[in-house]
């Protein structure tokens, strides 16, 4: 009986009384998973084990996660979002030939012509540590919602959000309310920021195909429980081959003033 799962009183709301009692004793229950955040094995009988229900708007996944990794809870995606994640836990696509550590930044598809935002993942040391960290660089200058003129808004627009300009890479961002990095299937699937008036979680920027990343950056990612997330104007970071490359080009930014940064908790998680 896996008496270490655990359902949540949000994810009882969406599947009911009835399949969250038959999960509990064991019915439905897996007798072993992949976790759906780091992607090692875990066994219900024996290790403390999440539920984690994905709902789009037409369809709802239930997954399992090691309860170091993520909490049980609802993560609110879009559709396309989801149906990339299903095929991700069922593998049947082939992983993202996207970023895997420090190549080219995958970015997202927008319609309407906009600028798109390219995200590299890579490894940042601070104080000793190994940081799990999403660099952000749009291809194109981002213009103020509304607004016609030729500037560049991105860095504002972030700051008003909350992001906290950088100045010295050697500290460690500050941790952002409200906001989230989704890894789901050992993927990362999404950047997710508060709704409007106090709705739940939207995409602020989600991958077209889920990106694959170093088994590393998981590793990193299940000690510390947060995501680093660095952004930069159009042109200020580029695509650099080596981490360490990577975070002189971060280093050059930041001293030009050019960078903003913040701590995010993995979907779900408390925001302070």
């Amino acid at each position: 009986m896996p008496r270490m799962l655990d359902v949540s009183d949000e994810v009882r709301a969406e599947i009911g009384d009835e399949e969250a009692d038959r999960l509990l004793v064991g019915d439905d229950a897996p007798r072993s998973y992949d976790c759906t955040s780091c992607r090692t094995p875990g066994d219900p009988e024996n290790d403390r084990t999440s539920t984690v229900l994905f709902v789009g708007e037409e369809t709802a996944v239930l997954a399992f996660a090691h309860a170091t990794c993520i909490p049980s809870q609802v993560v609110s995606v879009s559709e396309e979002q989801l149906q990339g994640a299903v095929r991700s836990i069922t593998g049947d696509s082939p992983a993202s030939g996207a970023d895997t550590g420090t190549g080219a930044p995958s970015p997202q598809n927008v319609p309407g012509g906009q600028a798109v935002l390219g995200i590299t993942s890579g490894l940042v040391l601070i104080g000793g540590e190994l940081h799990p960290a999403l660099v952000v660089e749009p291809t194109a200058p981002i213009a103020r919602p509304g607004s016609d003129g030729p500037g560049d808004d991105f860095l504002p627009l972030l700051i008003e959000q909350g992001f906290i300009p950088v100045t010295d890479t050697s500290e460690l961002p500050t941790l952002l309310g409200g906001w989230s990095v989704l890894l789901a299937a050992g993927q990362l699937h999404a950047v997710l920021q508060p709704g409007a008036e106090g709705g739940g979680q939207v995409a602020w920027w989600q991958a077209h195909q889920a990106l694959s990343v170093t088994d590393g950056w998981r590793t990193a990612v299940q000690k510390t429980q947060r995501v680093l997330i660095y952004a930069a104007p159009v042109g200020s970071i580029g695509q650099q081959p080596r981490e360490d490359l990577l975070r002189d080009a971060l280093d050059k930014a930041a001293a030009a003033g050019k960078l903003v940064a913040a701590a995010m908790p993995l979907a779900g998680t408390p925001g302070a």
